[in-house]
């Protein structure tokens, strides 16, 4: 929801740091790997019973996330390969916070209840997985009410109110649960008009390259002339 709403708007706000940021040897990788490490102490905190403090290395492991890309783009550092990178961190990451909220509950409540955080871990990779999957065959599947933004706010708060953590537990466990059902629905229908979807997307690709033609063509033409004009 996050994403889909305000992504442009953040986007927007933070391309004069990722400015600042290419200015520097910083590359956007060093960003994404900052991020799993503060994860991993944020992990450990919140294990620990240091559950104030797990918040605010939670909050700090957003930060590199959310710079990464802002850096990519400013230092002309954007490929395949490093949204590839940081989409596999940002999965490494959820799983290392989720866990250490398991060592928390197993310790502070009742064992049996590890299954909640470790449920809306597979549940958190399911909608991942889905829009994934979905995009590998041309569909779209973003969107819902919990998506990873989401699903960090909300831990957040279970983390900065401790009473309430296992309730906040349910409830994106709920909410993952009800996101993933949307994004199935989604798709589903996307899916059932495959053919045009992919006749739609072969008629942009055709124009896309068209385009490129006539701007390739435009090029050696202005080339011819200036050489025309040097002789």
């Amino acid at each position: 929801m996050f994403d889909g709403r305000f992504r442009t708007s953040i986007e927007r706000a933070i391309r004069p740091v990722g400015e600042r940021l290419g200015r520097t040897r910083l590359a956007a990788d060093h960003l994404t790997l900052l991020g799993v490490v503060v994860a991993a102490a944020a992990a450990v905190a919140i294990g620990a019973g240091e559950l104030r403090l797990g918040f605010a290395l939670v909050v700090l492991s957003a930060l590199p996330d959310l710079l990464d890309g802002a850096l990519a783009k400013a230092s002309g550092q954007a490929s395949q390969r490093g949204a590839f990178f940081d989409s596999v961190v940002d999965r490494v990451s959820d799983s290392v916070v989720l866990g250490g909220v398991a060592w928390h509950v197993a310790t502070a409540h009742d064992p049996r209840l590890t299954v909640l955080p470790f449920a809306v871990m597979a549940t958190s990779m399911l909608v991942s997985y889905q829009r994934a999957k979905a995009e590998s065959l041309g569909l779209d599947a973003r969107g819902g009410l919990m998506e990873r933004a989401e699903r960090i706010v909300a831990l957040c708060i279970g983390l900065l109110f401790p009473p309430v953590l296992l309730w906040v537990l349910w409830l994106m466990l709920v909410l993952t649960t009800f996101t993933a059902v949307q994004r199935f629905v989604k798709v589903w229908r996307q899916a059932a008009v495959g053919p045009l979807v992919a006749e739609r997307q072969a008629m942009r690709r055709t124009r896309r390259e068209s385009r490129r033609g006539e701007r390739r063509t435009d090029r050696r033409r202005a080339r011819r002339r200036r050489r025309l004009f040097e002789e």
